[in-house]
């Protein structure tokens, strides 16, 4: 057998991971090699007879287990970017072995003795900030995660853990699975009416890649799914194409997730309850800045009752004008984005097959690296020396104002069976202090975009751009870290925090001085027209109403899931229409249930969280009007947010983070006015 590049030191520019020698056989031997060596660094600060101390105890802890951490990340954000069966099944081997040495540490009454010795008998004021907070995160997750559990209820507690984490694993994959098994194969050139000649030609390659001559092929990924929702006249076929993209683990099938969400909404409850908690949002949102399920309902229903009159309006609107253009029918959920595109071209002359030719993918990759540059130093430099985990991702070496490392940058932009849907930030190696060297961070954009064709490069909708934004956003504050100690680094912190960084990226979209660093026509190189931007800006808060209460939903149904006991709920669908009653504005449509592929709060992170895009806009939107104020690339205002949140983590509350970079606690209206949802 080879070595295992995990086991040795990597031999690679920047110490980035050796993916070209990595192999799946070497996954699980070093996974098991890092948690023994993690359970023998936990087994020397138990050992110490010396009498515990933050140093010997709470950052050696910090300390343990580095080794497996980064096999750990290296896996999962592969078994999420570039999968396979294999891999799949590997997870479910190795899932429940991390599942148990998480355990082993949290529930481990003698290190709990030690960690709560130094909890209770250190003296703070000698702490720093982030030590504090180290101190107070360490004792609280072993209070949080059973450490005071009996042995019985211990033993329950790791069985609900490794059952939550397979399940979490089966949902991803049936998701997955459903995703790729759909094609929608057009042989017909007349249903084609009413697509944009680049979308056409992307859905003909897709079908000469899947050995489909002779047709055009459409498939459930957004690049090709939301043109076709938009523009296809045919509207049996966006029928078609909208169910199975809202029926995906909903069939009955092998691949159904209505009993695999249901089981893991009832075991975290469970969970919950046996660490004494109401419920799991109640557990989840102690440690997050909204604090409880009440002041996270009050808050959603505050946004619902300004943003549903504006969404009633627009309804309407929608209604009208479709008879307007002769459609009699009952507009029904296939027909809107088809619809409200042709509305928007008629109010603001506007659509993104107008603005795609300024959108080409590495003029706007430059143009956030020249925002980023413009804002806070920082310069990227392509490498192609740096091992890859598929031929698609790009490497940079990421340097500050006086060309100092800060970070190694990997971009992953297309589509491909072998990645989940979405866009996500990740983490390869988190920043930390090693032997007072600081560790910089290697981090992860992955998106899913439109792909070049033979004649076109990648040509992004506005959607598309945003989206790169808001993930370079996520992207910087990993990048921007300046922590001690890697559990506080980057985006370690709290949930309803970690996307202020990434939606403030997303204003200087809507910015000209913004765009006319980088949105250019990819045939002429002519810069964008001032009232295309104009355009964009008039546009922005078309439907925001309706936009809104779609979010609110989202939010309300996490909620609804994780705030109660839900073993009595018998049907999936019906819980779920019910929930949804408050923001329908539509006819429901029964094939479809949005529970099925929530993957943010079922598998991912977001359980009890949804709330948190909406909580951080709040942020967002307060924090970008310091920046109107000053000038969009406002050198001051810049360094405040860099000072004070993008370079901070997690090293201390993000309510005291807030409001050192702005002076004040976030103006709750400022969302509204920026959406337009206040009657002038």
């Amino acid at each position: 057998m080879s070595t295992n590049p995990f086991l040795i030191p990597f031999n690679t520019p920047l110490e980035t991971i050796p993916f070209d020698k990595i192999k799946l056989e070497h996954y699980l031997p070093a996974i098991e090699q890092g948690i023994e060596q993690g359970l023998a660094d936990v087994a020397q600060i138990i050992n110490n007879p010396q009498t515990p101390t933050f140093e010997n105890t709470i950052e050696a802890l910090e300390r343990a287990g580095a080794s497996l951490e980064i096999v750990n990340l290296t896996f999962s954000n592969l078994n999420s970017a570039e999968t396979s069966k294999e891999m799949q099944e590997l997870a479910k081997e190795i899932s429940p072995k991390l599942s148990d040495y998480s355990n082993d540490i949290l529930l481990n009454q003698d290190l709990f003795k030690k960690v709560e010795y130094v909890f209770k008998n250190t003296d703070i004021s000698k702490l720093s900030p982030e030590q504090k907070t180290l101190l107070n995160n360490t004792y609280k997750s072993f209070v949080r995660n059973g450490s005071s559990l009996s042995d019985e209820d211990k033993n329950k507690l790791r069985q609900l853990d490794k059952d939550l984490a397979h399940l979490c694993l089966v949902y991803s994959e049936n998701v997955l699975e459903e995703s790729n098994a759909f094609e929608l194969v057009i042989t017909n050139e007349k249903d084609l009416a009413g697509l944009p000649e680049g979308i056409i030609e992307a859905a003909k390659q897709t079908a000469t890649e899947k050995g489909k001559d002779k047709a055009w092929v459409f498939t459930l990924d957004f690049p090709s799914y939301g043109p076709f929702m938009t523009y296809a006249e045919n509207r049996n076929l966006r029928e078609q194409l909208f169910k199975a993209y809202g029926s995906k683990s909903f069939k009955n099938n092998q691949y159904d997730n209505q009993k695999v969400l249901k089981d893991i909404a009832v075991l975290r409850h469970q969970r919950a309850k046996l660490l004494g908690y109401s419920s799991h949002a109640d557990f989840v949102l102690e440690e997050r800045m909204a604090e409880s399920p009440t002041k996270v309902y009050t808050f959603l229903n505050n946004i619902l009752d300004n943003a549903l009159p504006f969404a009633k309006k627009e309804m309407e609107e929608l209604k009208s004008y479709s008879k307007s253009l002769g459609f009699n029918d009952t507009l029904m959920k296939w027909d809107t984005a088809f619809y409200a595109e042709k509305l928007k071209k008629e109010k603001f002359a506007i659509d993104d097959e107008l603005l795609r030719p300024y959108f080409k993918l590495e003029n706007v990759i430059q143009g956030v690296f020249d925002t980023a540059k413009k804002l806070y130093g920082l310069s990227f430099n392509q490498r192609f020396d740096i091992p890859l985990y598929h031929k698609d991702v790009t490497t940079y070496e990421v340097l500050d104002a006086n060309g100092n490392f800060v970070s190694v940058l990997y971009a992953d932009f297309f589509p491909r069976a072998s990645k989940r849907q979405g866009a996500w930030m990740t983490s390869f190696n988190n920043q930390r202090i090693v032997n007072s060297i600081d560790k910089r961070p290697h981090v992860s954009i992955v998106c899913n975009f439109t792909k070049p064709t033979e004649s076109k490069p990648s040509l992004l909708t506005f959607n598309e751009v945003t989206t790169l934004f808001h993930e370079f956003g996520h992207a910087l504050h990993g990048m921007c870290a300046k922590s001690q100690y890697g559990s506080l680094s980057g985006t370690n912190v709290f949930w309803d925090f970690v996307e202020l960084p990434s939606q403030l990226m997303e204003n200087w979209c809507y910015e000209k001085e913004c765009l006319d660093l980088f949105a250019k026509h990819y045939q002429t190189g002519e810069a964008i027209p001032s009232e295309y931007i104009q355009k964009i800006v008039d546009s922005s808060n078309f439907q925001s109403g309706l936009a809104t209460i779609r979010q609110i939903g989202f939010g309300l149904l996490d909620m609804a899931w994780h705030s109660q006991n839900p073993e009595s709920i018998n049907s999936v669908k019906e819980f779920e229409t019910q929930v949804l009653s408050k923001i329908e504005l539509m006819t429901p449509v029964p094939e479809t249930c949005t529970s099925c592929s929530f993957s943010h709060i079922f598998p991912g992170g977001y359980s009890s969280g949804y709330y948190s895009y909406k909580w951080a806009e709040v942020l967002d939107a307060d924090a970008f009007e310091a920046f109107k104020e000053d000038g969009i690339f406002s050198q001051k205002i810049a360094q405040a947010f860099y000072e004070n949140v993008l370079s901070k983590g997690g090293s201390e509350h993000p309510a005291l983070l807030y409001k050192r970079f702005r002076g004040r606690e976030a103006d709750a209206k400022a969302l509204l006015r920026r959406a337009g949802l206040v009657n002038n």
